[in-house]
């Protein structure tokens, strides 16, 4: 591996298109890095739910096949609150994979920015710029991020795209709020 000069020891091949770089391949390693862990922990959860929702099925059956009185009502009632909480923790989940979809997409669009800064022949290019544009909004799955992409592209301020974004995403959730799918 070649050794370059870097900012604390800068010389004549010191390069901030490769400054840049680096900063941009340490913000994709961290975010990959938290989505790697933080994947693990979502795994054992999932399996962890997965199970409780097997055992409150049998715990039901077995309550199902007792004679009818106080205790097995009460104990009826308990299942299925817990089983409206894991449901819960089921939505939960779905908004936590959504955010994990969005991290993707901005590791993805920093690894293109980074391949586009490091090569001369590429970074003075309009097509190639315009050419990553094209590709990053096409990765999105999410009308929100399509929304913020457009409107930061046009030059509409963070907060306006935010804005943009909230209102689609506000009114999506209404539309579909029964339409929450559970893996």
């Amino acid at each position: 591996m070649t050794q370059y000069s870097n900012a604390d020891r800068p010389d004549l091949d010191w390069s901030q298109v490769r400054e840049t770089v680096k900063l941009l391949t340490i913000s994709v390693t961290q975010v990959e890095n938290s989505l790697h862990v933080s994947g693990n922990s979502v795994d054992t959860l999932t399996s962890s739910f997965t199970g409780m929702v097997d055992n409150l099925a049998a715990i039901e059956r077995t309550l199902q096949s007792m004679e009818d009185n106080n205790i097995k009502t009460e104990a009826l009632e308990h299942c299925a609150a817990t089983n409206q909480m894991i449901n819960s923790s089921i939505i939960a989940f779905q908004f936590y994979d959504r955010l994990q979809q969005c991290l993707t997409h901005v590791t993805q669009c920093l690894k293109g920015l980074s391949e586009l800064v490091e090569k001369p022949e590429r970074l003075y290019n309009p097509a190639e710029w315009s050419r990553l544009q094209l590709d990053i909004r096409s990765r999105f799955t999410m009308e929100s991020e399509k929304i913020m992409f457009d409107a930061v592209l046009s030059g509409k301020s963070i907060a306006e795209a935010l804005a943009l974004a909230s209102e689609v995403s506000k009114s999506t959730v209404e539309d579909n709020e029964d339409d929450i799918e559970l893996f």
